[in-house]
């Protein structure tokens, strides 16, 4: 008996059915490794059914599948990104300096939410607000790095913070 009230899984799994061997084929190619096209396809297709959309009208389903993959693979290269520079910043550390497994794992996780969350941001406003933070660079030395000028700069900042606030309050 069919509950109205529920979405019809029908598309999905019909969707699921006739492509999720080309899209861990596609996968495949990309990472090089059969267990993270597995894994990145799955995730494809969760993503596809935690968004409740209707997939009936999808005209090109491999398409679709793709621009889902490609997204959540390149989220993938990032995190792998941060997570070797991470370990390559612990490796020049003294053993006794070095964080336990555990805290290790927490610092990577938070990185990876900073990177999103500065990925948010426009690029110009990102570099304003990194050149700030991480470099000490002030705003003069930034408008001449960026080639805008120093009000420009205070916009940027304006806009970073703000950004930074709204995260807080969430």
């Amino acid at each position: 008996m069919n509950n109205p009230a529920l979405p019809d899984r029908a598309p999905f799994e019909a969707l699921y059915q006739a492509h999720l061997g080309w899209l861990q084929g596609w996968l495949r190619q990309r990472t090089g490794c059969r267990q993270d096209a597995a894994d990145l396809a799955q995730d494809t297709f969760l993503r596809l059914l935690s968004k409740e959309r209707d997939l009936a009208p999808v005209r090109e389903p491999r398409a679709y599948l793709t621009k889902v993959a490609h997204g959540l693979l390149v989220n993938q290269w990032r995190r792998r990104a941060i997570e070797r520079a991470y370990l390559e910043a612990l490796a020049a550390l003294p053993p006794a300096a070095t964080p336990s497994p555990e805290a290790r794992e927490l610092v990577i996780a938070t990185l990876q939410e900073i990177d999103t969350l500065l990925r948010a941001l426009p690029y110009r406003v990102r570099t304003a607000f990194l050149l700030a933070q991480l470099d000490g660079l002030g705003y003069r030395e930034i408008a001449e790095r960026l080639q805008v000028s120093e009000r420009m700069v205070k916009k940027y900042m304006a806009q970073a913070m703000l950004h930074c606030l709204s995260l807080a309050q969430d």
